[in-house]
């Protein structure tokens, strides 16, 4: 049992530097041969590993990932269509256009203008209900972490374990100083994107420096400057609250999404403080 834990530790931590280089590079051509490369992986296994541990082949990944985040940048910024096909990896507006047709059944221009069309149905929470604070816009630093990254529906991942592996990790490196933070840092849009498919990194800010072992990466959060709202109440509620930020606020405020995730620090400890009093600080990159 232990060779088989530690043999599947080894995979997420090559996995894990897959991922993290897709993220980064999705205006890129993707060279096979390359991601084998960098994940030490065979060629000749690579793509059955990556379906293994990402559910989907690792084409249809990059696919997904290019397509939603241009659904992103057309609903929320106001680059140009071909801008936006070169920044997510098409080398021609055409070549994006018949892409997003298919894999939403709506044209990228139909899908811009029609600021009522919703690729994915979820509830919205009553603006009356909301416990959100006017943001600040904020400067921040970059920040390092270490983090475990999770697959599913936001609201029925396990973070009470998440939490527990990478506290287990700032003890077994010996990690500890003032000033870690929790941070969540949510890749995806459920209104765009599969529950099944969802991506959430549970992260620890940490200020020394850290070796990744098994599904515990190490990477850096980008500064810059962020919209940072005051949330106070349930976690369950934060996909609501992110659907009033991002469809009254952000389309109103003229200000436009820059090109990196939003995340959340969790101020409250919620074993100490009850649900409804919980407070969660949410960051929206911008331009």
């Amino acid at each position: 049992m232990e060779v088989r834990n530690t043999t599947e530790q080894e995979y997420r931590k090559r996995i894990n530097l897959v991922v993290d280089y897709i993220n980064k590079h999705l205006n890129e051509e993707m060279n096979m041969s390359f991601l084998a490369e960098i994940s030490n992986l065979s060629p000749f296994h690579f793509h059955r590993i990556t379906r293994a541990f990402l559910n989907e082949p690792i084409g249809a990944y990059i696919t997904r990932l290019r397509l939603e985040k241009a659904a992103e940048m057309l609903r929320f910024t106001k680059l140009q269509i071909q801008d936006i096909a070169y920044d997510v990896g098409y080398d021609l507006p055409s070549s994006l256009s018949k892409a997003f047709r298919l894999y939403f059944n709506i044209s990228p221009t139909e899908f811009r203008n029609n600021k009522n069309f919703m690729i994915m149905k979820t509830e919205k929470l009553n603006e009356n209900e909301l416990h959100l604070k006017a943001p600040k816009i904020v400067q921040l630093p970059e920040k390092s972490v270490i983090y475990v990254q999770m697959t599913g529906d936001y609201k029925s991942l396990n973070y009470e374990e998440a939490w527990k592996k990478l506290w287990g990790q700032v003890k077994e490196q010996k990690l500890f100083t003032a000033g870690i933070e929790h941070i969540g840092l949510s890749h995806d849009d459920p209104n765009v994107t599969d529950q099944d498919k969802l991506r959430y990194d549970a992260c620890l800010v940490i200020h020394k420096d850290a070796k990744p072992i098994g599904e515990i990466g190490t990477k850096q959060i980008d500064g810059g400057k962020f919209a940072c709202f005051l949330y106070q109440g349930a976690y369950s509620k934060l996909d609501e609250v992110y659907n009033y930020i991002f469809y009254n606020w952000l389309i109103n405020s003229g200000m436009e999404l820059r090109d990196a995730p939003c995340f959340e620090k969790y101020i409250s400890n919620p074993n100490q403080v009850e649900e409804s009093k919980l407070k969660t600080e949410i960051y929206i990159p911008l331009k």
